[in-house]
């Protein structure tokens, strides 16, 4: 009587659990997990009536524990082995894998295994996407060599680009990132943080707005929308053509300074591309250069190279450097661009940023070199805090040059690069608003209206790349200074807001933002040509040009020996003092109806 009196009472405790209107089919988790409850609810019952009827002494103890595992066993077992069998059937079981169409997308998937499962069955399925996973970047820190339906788990998401580094080794690149699932369920500055690397990286980034489970009988179709960088930057990017790019610098000799920031190595990336005959990598910073040359010998190992471990404060050693190696093209991108770093610190951003920028276009000079590219940056215009004030006199420097060889034959040419905010660029704004998302804010803004140009680090180095084809045709126009068509100037506030929303939280209500007030030496708004520039187009689309007064290069001489000599004494007075008559001196020119400021009288002897 035993066994029919347990089975009677399991019956009807699953019949009340409705657990026979599970579809076997479908089998999950949750319904093994219904399994065990009803299995225990009815061992309870069967129990109690024993004790009820006084039969429970017959029963060994380990009776009820057997009991429950041999029915959880054999109802979770029966269904799990119908879904197999139909699964096998209908080639869900080993299916075969995705067919790669002609133009088969490489994707990494981003997210949590259990999402990222769903949406490699939904790839198995159907077959034809036209995706091809190669890899999984997992959100909650899952490491290798884990696999999810045979797609390795390559790393964490703040992995990026040392992940894409190992595939393009393996001459497997991936072409886009896909998230397994709708921003609006990330959270922290996944989608933005990823997005702004990835579009240094040349990587699409997508996601998915309604596949959030698969269902093989749904009719739902991979919809795919992608991230646009542009959503942060308000405006479309700038493309510039390439081959003009290539005839300048395929098999060339090219040095980069500063080869290991985040321009100079977006610099090396691309210049490698173009098949140069060697790439001098020189950079102050060990971890850099280390970082950046490991990259190039993976991802690039047929372009010979040479890393130079070189301040180029260091004037002499930095001679060496270009005897030895005799490069044709410079890409000057080494600077000190924090600004209250620089306003605390002056002598060391006169050190770097103007007398560093004289040594390199000095050796430039006189070993040769065909020309010299200065990346600079729109807050050298009407210079408000001292770091601007030290990189428009590096752009000064560089024009003089420039148009000091204009009746010398083979004089090389000295090209100046402005343009404003990098996004994701190493301390500037996005990876700040990163960090504070990453804590759960507030995010900081300086001023409700503050304003600033961004462009991205792919826009930018196209910009310095194309102004060396460009100036090494150009002959006739010296001088001038190339700034990138940036659009209207974006409010950070704005910029604060879109990046919360792409988060997947309302700004206000989830994040708040939080006026912390202007920096030192910070402006409120930027310029990209100052009044007394004369804007051009010039033969580049989305690209002008901006003449200005030029200060002589015997008076910029004069007054660069005084700060050599005054930052060599650390004497941050007397550097802020000379080059802001220097820069006084340049707008000379353009102030006929106001007074000159009134420089001391020694510096001003010097400087006459």
């Amino acid at each position: 009587m035993a066994v029919p009196l347990f089975l009677v009472i399991s019956m009807a405790t699953f019949g009340a659990m409705k657990t026979h209107r599970r579809l076997w089919r479908f089998v999950s988790v949750d319904d093994v997990v219904e399994i065990a409850k009803g299995t225990t609810l009815a061992i309870i019952f069967y129990l109690l009536l024993l004790v009820l009827t006084d039969h429970l002494s017959w029963m060994p103890r380990s009776i009820p524990a057997i009991l429950w595992l041999v029915q959880v066993t054999a109802m979770g077992g029966v269904r799990v082995l119908r879904r197999l069998v139909a699964e096998y059937l209908s080639g869900s079981v080993n299916p075969p894998r995705p067919i790669l169409l002609p133009r088969s997308r490489k994707v990494l998937l981003v997210g949590c295994s259990d999402r990222v499962e769903r949406l490699l069955r939904y790839i198995e399925h159907e077959g034809d996407t036209g995706l091809e996973p190669i890899g999984i970047l997992d959100t909650v820190g899952a490491r290798g060599p884990m696999q999810v339906r045979g797609v390795p788990i390559l790393g964490s998401t703040c992995e990026l680009s040392q992940v894409v580094e190992r595939l393009e080794a393996a001459d497997q690149r991936p072409q886009c990132l896909l998230f397994a699932t709708h921003p609006d369920q990330l959270r922290g500055s996944a989608t933005v943080g990823i997005a702004a690397e990835a579009q240094g990286l040349n990587l699409d980034v997508a996601y998915l707005p309604g596949l959030t489970a698969y269902n093989p009988t749904s009719s739902e179709k991979l919809d795919l929308r992608f991230i646009d960088i542009a959503e942060l930057l308000g405006r479309p990017q700038v493309g510039l053509d390439t081959k003009a790019v290539e005839a300048a610098i395929a098999g060339r000799r090219v040095l980069v300074t500063g080869a290991g920031g985040t321009i100079g190595r977006e610099l090396v990336r691309q210049i490698a591309a173009f098949g140069p005959d060697r790439l001098i990598l020189l950079d102050a910073c060990e971890f850099n250069l280390y970082e950046i040359d490991l990259e190039m010998c993976e991802n690039h190992p047929g372009v010979p190279r040479t890393p130079v471990l070189c301040s180029i404060r260091q004037r002499q050693q930095l001679m060496r450097v270009f005897a030895e190696h005799r490069p044709e093209l410079v890409f000057h991108a080494a600077a000190l661009k924090h600004v209250p770093l620089v306003e605390k610190h002056p002598t060391a951003g006169v050190q770097t940023n103007v007398l560093g920028t004289r040594n390199v276009a000095d050796a430039v000079r006189r070993y040769g070199a065909r020309a010299m590219v200065q990346v600079s940056t729109d807050k050298a215009v009407n210079p408000v805090g001292f770091m601007g004030v030290t990189k428009r006199l590096g752009e000064l420097y560089c024009q003089a040059l420039d148009l000091a060889g204009a009746d010398l034959d083979d004089a090389p040419r000295f090209m100046t690069v402005r343009f404003g905010n990098v996004l994701g660029s190493s301390g500037s704004l996005i990876p700040l608003f990163q960090r504070q998302l990453s804590r759960g804010g507030p995010l900081t803004v300086t001023h409700k209206d503050i304003e600033r140009f961004f462009m991205t680090v792919h826009e930018a180095v196209q910009l310095v790349l194309h102004s060396a084809a460009r100036g090494l045709l150009d002959e006739e126009n010296r001088g001038r200074i190339y700034v990138l068509d940036m659009g209207a100037p974006v409010r950070v506030m704005d910029v604060a807001r879109r990046m919360i929303r792409l988060a997947g939280l309302e700004p206000d209500l989830d994040v708040g933002i939080e006026i912390v007030g202007l920096r030192p030496g910070e402006k409120l708004f930027e310029e990209l040509f100052d009044s007394r520039e004369e804007q051009l187009p010039s033969g580049m689309p989305g690209v002008f040009e901006a003449v200005s007064h030029v200060v002589p290069q015997t008076i910029l001489q004069r007054a660069f020996d005084q700060l050599e000599e005054a930052a060599g004494h650390g004497d941050d007075k007397a550097c802020r003092t000379i080059a802001s008559s220097l820069l006084s001196r340049e707008a000379e020119p353009a102030r006929r109806h106001r007074e000159p400021q009134v420089a001391p009288p020694r510096l001003v002897a010097q400087l006459s």
